[in-house]
């Protein structure tokens, strides 16, 4: 791939997560102050670059840009995670995401989430997020579980157990409701379909 191509490949993903801040967040109002302003996008947009740097082989490098964005923005993201398209962190402060997260596309995170491991082995050890997944503010995904395709985490949930696709998880520890989720403002409704 070109230089020139890399920069429109990286324009039209700005372009994206711009038009999915839009969607998401009813307080934003025009382009320039969501780029000015969101430590969500600014924390994405950091890890985009230290995951290449990371699959690369620079992974010091990779480590200090992710803590630098950690120090400025309130949100960690290992770089070493896997992330998918127009993922939107709403608020931002407290996000942590672990080594061996995987998150789809149309993700929207609260703030206080965490994407955590359960064990300190070296292994596949946090969550695998699907598409179109919401998880509420202060909730706890830990251990290598899946969430699966337009499911919803209540704010503050504890969620050590796999939720199936488009079903709600509530609670500590977390229970899960089949069939609740239903699309909303918040989610593609791409992926409902």
């Amino acid at each position: 791939m070109g230089l020139m191509e890399a920069a429109r490949g990286a324009v039209a993903r700005v372009r994206e997560d711009l038009a999915a801040a839009h969607r998401r967040d009813p307080a934003a109002t025009d382009d320039l102050t969501i780029l000015l302003t969101s430590p969500g996008l600014h924390a994405i947009w950091t890890h985009r670059l230290a995951h290449r740097l990371w699959q690369r082989g620079a992974r010091r490098s990779a480590m200090v840009l992710a803590q630098g964005a950690r120090s400025v923005t309130g949100v960690e993201i290992h770089p070493a995670a896997q992330i998918g398209r127009r993922f939107f962190i709403d608020h931002g402060m407290g996000v942590v995401i672990g080594e061996t997260a995987e998150v789809g596309d149309d993700v929207m995170l609260y703030h206080g989430v965490t994407l955590g491991g359960r064990s300190m082995e070296r292994v596949k050890r946090h969550p695998t997020v699907g598409d179109g997944v919401v998880i509420g503010a202060g909730a706890r995904v830990l251990g290598p579980i899946e969430l699966g395709d337009g499911s919803q985490v209540g704010a503050n949930a504890v969620v050590v157990k796999d939720v199936p696709a488009r079903a709600t998880a509530v609670g500590v520890p977390a229970q899960v409701r089949r069939g609740a989720a239903q699309p909303d403002d918040h989610m593609d409704p791409a992926i409902w379909i």
